[in-house]
């Protein structure tokens, strides 16, 4: 149920209202004066604040001007005696819930309790609908299902469904496009927090300081533009799920705050020295070998095992190719509802070509393909010849850059690059010279550079940053 903090210097009142919220399943947490009630508010979020008008330390009026500076939208309701009901309408002037004059009956004040919390219910809502939408956001409009009835599904099902159960920090690991967000929403459905919110965030879509505010929020005038209070996803989250996505992407330093979130359960907003609670299931996915990159130094070993509580393994879409043509039927099912158009299916012939493929992209790339075909064809039957050229490009599992070696560059090349390729670089290694020989060449000017190598600013920003925290280019880029 809810959180609600009650504030009353006097005990048989505190009491009352503590013990008839109690009998409803709130969980209530009692100050007997507004010092001890903005201690509190500091330390974790509740979801309505019920307090006394008159009250020695600090009155109510006071309180709220305060209690405002740690939750903006927290709903406060008021006590009041008979004799300060025009100071009861000056409190709702200055962004008061509502107030109760006593006495007040406990049908009174759990209609009024009620109303305050379905208002925070809506706000909070609304917050979690915004980070969704939000671009560093994922799926949050999207249908979730897991499809496929085959022994090794029944048994990923299972697995999931066991996890779900606990309160465990979950790793989910596989290769791209494989299902891992699907994977992560699924626990949160089957979980006792289903109810509460699940939100997602791409780790390696933000900046280091604007992901340190997005998990964990900031105080207003924390940094320049900062002219309000915003709460972060662990915040938004309290009481529900947190998708980490990419978290191989994440700066050594929000390793360490994330670090003591998993193991303290609090934090701090960016700009506050203070620590607050928080109740947050993490559940994070990637698609590299964190216990490689924990062996090369950009992965925190603390934090990995911190993490791989309850490890998963996505199974590639070539290892249950059994399930393809659900799928497929699935996806084909999602365009015609989402274009308003007549649902199509593969031939048969289609679907033994789509057999043999291996499916590098996984789900995804299949995804593109159901969509592709079911737009371009003109029938209700899509033909083998139709998604075979589609399906001719990629005949051979790629093998990670590490593994790739690349072929003998031109002299003209190396001498651009700088280089003397022996034909032991890997890619990763050819493209960083190529970049940091573009970025010489423009005179550190990113967004010429980025031009000119064809890709965007953002993707050349994230990549000098990786370097940069590898140690493998100069800090000067």
């Amino acid at each position: 149920m809810s959180r609600i903090l009650v504030v009353d210097d006097k005990e048989m009142m505190r009491d009352s209202v503590a013990t008839m919220l109690s009998r409803k399943g709130h969980t209530v947490t009692v100050a007997a004066g507004a010092e001890a009630a903005l201690a509190k508010l500091a330390e974790r979020s509740f979801d309505a604040l019920i307090t006394d008008l008159q009250m020695p330390d600090m009155d109510g009026l006071a309180l709220l001007a305060e209690a405002r500076r740690h939750d903006e939208q927290l709903p406060i309701l008021f006590m009041t005696a008979y004799g300060t009901v025009e100071t009861a309408v000056e409190a709702l002037k200055n962004g008061a819930f509502d107030y109760l004059t006593k006495p007040f009956s406990g049908d009174e004040l759990l209609v009024a309790v009620g109303r305050a919390l379905e208002h925070r219910r809506l706000i909070k809502e609304n917050q979690v609908l915004k980070a969704a939408a939000s671009p560093a956001g994922r799926g949050g409009g999207q249908t979730h299902r897991m499809i496929g009835d085959g022994k090794c599904m029944t048994e990923f099902k299972g697995r999931l469904a066991r996890i779900a159960d606990s309160h465990g920090t979950v790793l989910i690991s596989g290769e791209s496009g494989s299902g891992k967000e699907v994977a992560a929403r699924r626990i949160h459905e089957l979980s006792p927090r289903s109810s509460m919110p699940f939100l997602a965030i791409n780790c390696a879509a933000l900046s280091t300081s604007l992901l340190e505010s997005e998990l964990f929020g900031h105080e207003k005038g924390a940094f320049t533009g900062a002219d309000r209070l915003r709460k972060g996803r662990f915040e938004i989250a309290d009481g529900g799920t947190l998708l980490l996505d990419e978290i191989s992407e994440i700066a050594p330093a929000i390793q360490a705050k994330l670090l003591r979130v998993l193991q303290e359960r609090s934090f701090e907003r960016v700009g506050c020295s203070r620590s607050r609670a928080v109740d947050v299931r993490v559940i994070a996915t990637t698609n590299r070998d964190l216990p490689v990159e924990v062996t090369r130094g950009t992965f925190r070993q603390d934090l990995f095992f911190r993490l791989n509580v309850l490890p998963i393994v996505m199974p590639p879409l070539r290892q249950i190719i059994e399930e393809l043509d659900k799928l497929a039927t699935h996806l084909l099912e999602q365009v015609a509802a989402r274009e308003g158009r007549p649902v199509k299916s593969f031939e048969p012939a289609a679907l033994d070509l789509m057999r043999q493929y291996p499916w590098p992209g996984n789900v995804r790339e299949l995804q593109n393909v159901c969509e592709r075909a079911a737009v371009l064809t003109s029938d209700i039957r899509i033909s083998a010849s139709l998604i075979q050229p589609w399906l001719q490009s990629r005949t051979q599992l790629p093998r990670p850059a590490a593994m790739i070696e690349a072929q003998p560059l031109s002299s003209d090349l190396q001498a651009e690059l700088g280089v003397v390729c022996d034909g032991a670089l890997t890619l990763e290694d050819v493209e960083r010279e190529a970049i940091v020989a573009t970025l010489k060449r423009n005179h550190g000017h990113r967004q010429r550079s980025a031009a000119a190598l064809g890709i965007g600013v953002r993707t050349l920003g994230l990549k000098l940053k990786k370097w940069k925290e590898q140690q493998i280019v100069s800090e000067s880029l």
